[in-house]
């Protein structure tokens, strides 16, 4: 049984040794998890291959998570609701199932009730989509912001959000900035080092090893982080658990991250 993440691109992806760590501590040793970079323009051609090439399901990443809601038969509420879906399952017939587990990853690996808390979310892309879904949801007042005003202020009206680069309560970077170049974080980001402090709770969904300078600067000056690794483990488990219906290792799927990122 076959598993995997699509992706373009997606060598920088740390699912495999992820879940083939869970997989192997389950016990289910016929199942291989493995990247598979799709072009954006093969993506679906692909997605409707995978099924007779023996897999049961994969996740999906840039910037394939809205148009993998599209080419679904079937999906959740939540990825409908989220416009986007990083979770495919295929069933016994070749049909396609949608779910998205970033929001419940976020949720699961956020420190901090974000009811009525003020947030700012930085990016409007797909793991975007999920954090405003997922925030609005637990009662948060939430604020876009992205390098293209139009697609913040599109996805402020799709969820009833504002628009603007005020820091709050909670910050989460959903952009990629700082994942090759981490000194471009506070260049490219509407925030100051001296925004994140005492009282503010700071989530960064890029994941490097010794943790980006957004968790860094955020750590040091007092606040409480959240780091990428731990939202990846967090929604990798839920998807797991629809493949396999199994309770996934959380433990060996965060150990394998970590060895994986040094």
């Amino acid at each position: 049984m076959r598993l995997g993440v699509c992706g373009w691109p997606v060598a920088h992806s740390r699912s495999p040794q992820m879940h083939n760590a869970a997989l192997a501590q389950l016990g289910l040793h016929g199942w291989r998890y493995q990247r598979l970079p799709v072009p954006p323009a093969l993506f679906e051609e692909t997605i409707r291959a995978l099924p007779n090439a023996g897999f049961r399901g994969v996740n999906v990443t840039i910037p394939h998570k809205e148009p993998a809601l599209e080419i679904a038969d079937t999906a959740t509420e939540t990825a409908r609701a989220i416009g986007a879906a990083n979770t495919l399952t295929f069933d016994d017939d070749g049909r396609i199932h949608a779910d998205n587990t970033d929001a419940t990853g976020f949720l699961t690996a956020l420190k901090t009730f974000a009811y009525e808390k003020d947030a700012l979310v930085l990016g409007a892309g797909g793991s975007a989509r999920a954090v405003v879904y997922a925030l609005t949801q637990a009662g948060a007042n939430v604020r876009i912001w992205n390098r293209t005003p139009e697609r913040a202020q599109r996805l402020a009206r799709e969820f009833k959000a504002t628009t603007g680069d005020e820091p709050g309560d909670i910050v989460v970077n959903c952009t990629s900035i700082g994942l090759h170049d981490p000194s471009d974080t506070f260049n490219a980001l509407p925030i100051e080092a001296d925004d994140l402090g005492v009282g503010r709770t700071v989530i960064d969904l890029v994941y490097r090893h010794g943790g980006t300078l957004l968790l860094n600067t955020a750590k040091a000056n007092g606040a409480e982080v959240v780091d990428g690794l731990e939202i990846l483990v967090a929604q990798g488990a839920a998807s797991l658990e629809r493949w396999t219906g199994r309770t996934a290792p959380d433990q060996a799927m965060r150990e394998a991250v970590a060895d994986s990122a040094r």
